[in-house]
C-alpha cells in the first residue's frame, strides 16, 4: 500500500510540475501521443492556435496543420514508428500552421521524443515567425524602394555632370562652324554654296544637340520629389538595419547618441534613407579594413539655427586633406571599384532639402561625416511640402 501511494504522490508531482512547464513556458508546447491525438497544450498554444485544452485534448495534432500537410501526417508518424528512421526529430524546420479560425501563419518546429514505458509520446516546440516574416518583408521592401531611388539619383546625377561637360564643347563645335562659314563668304567656286549650307546644318544640328543638353539638366536639377514630416530616430533605425549588414563580423562597435530635441525632420524619406545608407556603409568599409579598436557613432543634434543635424563618424585612418577637399565631386572616389558619385549624390540631396553636408577630421583619429535638415515649424505634423526647387 505505502509502495502505491508513494508512486500515486510521484505521479501528481510529475503532473504538477508538467502543469507548471506548460503554464509559463514562453515557446507554445505540444504534447502528442504516438496516434497524433493531443496529451497537452501549453498555455501559449492555446493563444496561438486559438483552441483551448478543454476543446483541444483528444483531437488529431494535424487539426492544427492546413493541407496537404494535414492529410500527410499520420502517415509520417506511422512510418517513423514502424521504421525508427528520423526525418525531423531533433531537427528544428519552418513549417506553416493553422488556427482554428482557419488562418495561417509561418512558425518554427522543433520535435522531441520521449518514452514512458512502451508508449511513445512527442513534444513539438512551436515559436510564431509571423512578426519576422513582417519584419523581412520590411526591411526587403525597404531596401528594394533604396535600391531603387539610389539608381535613379546616379543616373541622374551622371546624366548632369555629363552634360555640363559635352555643352562646353558643342558650344565649341558651333562657334567653330560658323566661323568656317564666315571664311566661306570670301571664296568663290561651285562648291561654296554646297559647303555653306552643310556648316550651316551642322551648326543647328550642336545647336540642337545643346538644347536637349540643357533640358536634361533642367530635368535633372528638378528632382521632383514629396517630402513630409519624418521621425528622425526611424529613419536612422531603418538605414542602419540596412548599412549595418557585416558589422559585427568585422567586430564595429556602434553606438547611437540621439537627441531627444531632435526627433523630427521635414525629408523625403527615401532619400535621406539613401544618404544615410551611403555614409554608413562607408563608414563600415573604410572601418573593415582599419587596424585598432573599430567604432561608429551615430548622432543627432538640434543646432542652435533651428536645424537638425545627423553626423556618422568612425574611428578609420581618416582622409587625406587633398581627398577631403574633392570629397564631394562627382567621380571623386577613394574605393577601388567605386565609380564616385556615392558621395555627390549625398550632397545634391541634402542640399536640394536646404541643408548642407560636411566631412571633418575625427578628434582621436578618423572621419565624421555631418549633414543638415530643417526641423518642422512647430505645429506642424505629416503635411508634404512642395519641392520648391520645381516652383
Amino acid at each position: 500500500m505505502a509502495g502505491t501511494e508513494l508512486k500515486e504522490t510521484a505521479l501528481q508531482a510529475a503532473e504538477a510540475r508538467l502543469r507548471s512547464i506548460l503554464e509559463t513556458v514562453p515557446d507554445a508546447m505540444i504534447i502528442i501521443d504516438e496516434r497524433g491525438r493531443i496529451e497537452s497544450l501549453s498555455r501559449t498554444a492555446e493563444a496561438l492556435f486559438g483552441y483551448p485544452m478543454t476543446e483541444a485534448a483528444g483531437r488529431n495534432v494535424s487539426t492544427l496543420m492546413p493541407e496537404p500537410h494535414r492529410a500527410q501526417h499520420d502517415g509520417y508518424l506511422a512510418r517513423y514508428l514502424r521504421t525508427g528512421e528520423k526525418h525531423i526529430i531533433g531537427i528544428g524546420r519552418v513549417v506553416v500552421g493553422q488556427r482554428k479560425d482557419g488562418t495561417t501563419f509561418p512558425m518554427h518546429l522543433t520535435i522531441g521524443e520521449l518514452r514512458s514505458g512502451d508508449r511513445h509520446y512527442f513534444t513539438g516546440f512551436i515559436r510564431d515567425l509571423t512578426d519576422q516574416q513582417l519584419t523581412e518583408n520590411r526591411l526587403k521592401e525597404l531596401q528594394s524602394e533604396v535600391t531603387h531611388m539610389s539608381r535613379f539619383t546616379a543616373l541622374g546625377e551622371m546624366a548632369s555632370t555629363l552634360a555640363h561637360e559635352i555643352n562646353q564643347p558643342l558650344t565649341a563645335i558651333n562657334n567653330y562652324l560658323r566661323g568656317c562659314a564666315r571664311l566661306l563668304d570670301r571664296l568663290e567656286g561651285e562648291p561654296v554654296p554646297a559647303m555653306r549650307e552643310a556648316l550651316a546644318r551642322a551648326a543647328d544640328q550642336a545647336l540642337r544637340a545643346g538644347q536637349i543638353i540643357r533640358r536634361l539638366r533642367e530635368f535633372v536639377a528638378r528632382g521632383d520629389s514629396e517630402r513630409r514630416v519624418e521621425t528622425l530616430n526611424r529613419l536612422i533605425e531603418d538605414a542602419s538595419t540596412l548599412a549595418l549588414v557585416g558589422a559585427r563580423e568585422h567586430a564595429i562597435a556602434v553606438s547611437f547618441r540621439l537627441d531627444p530635441r531632435a526627433e523630427q525632420v521635414v525629408a523625403d524619406r527615401i532619400q535621406i534613407q539613401q544618404v544615410l545608407v551611403n555614409l554608413i556603409r562607408n563608414a563600415v568599409d573604410v572601418l573593415a579594413e582599419s587596424p585598432g579598436a573599430r567604432e561608429l557613432v551615430l548622432a543627432t543634434a538640434l543646432l542652435d539655427d533651428g536645424m537638425v543635424e545627423i553626423s556618422v563618424a568612425d574611428s578609420g585612418t581618416g582622409l587625406a586633406p587633398e581627398v577631403r577637399e574633392h570629397l564631394f565631386q562627382p567621380f571623386v572616389t577613394t574605393k577601388q571599384k567605386g565609380m564616385g558619385l556615392g558621395l555627390s549624390i549625398c550632397r545634391t540631396i541634402v542640399e536640394a532639402h536646404g541643408g548642407k553636408i560636411s566631412a571633418d577630421a575625427r578628434p582621436g583619429g578618423g572621419t565624421v561625416f555631418r549633414f543638415t535638415l530643417r526641423a518642422p515649424p512647430p505645429g506642424i505634423e505629416n503635411e508634404i511640402e512642395e519641392d520648391e526647387r520645381g516652383e
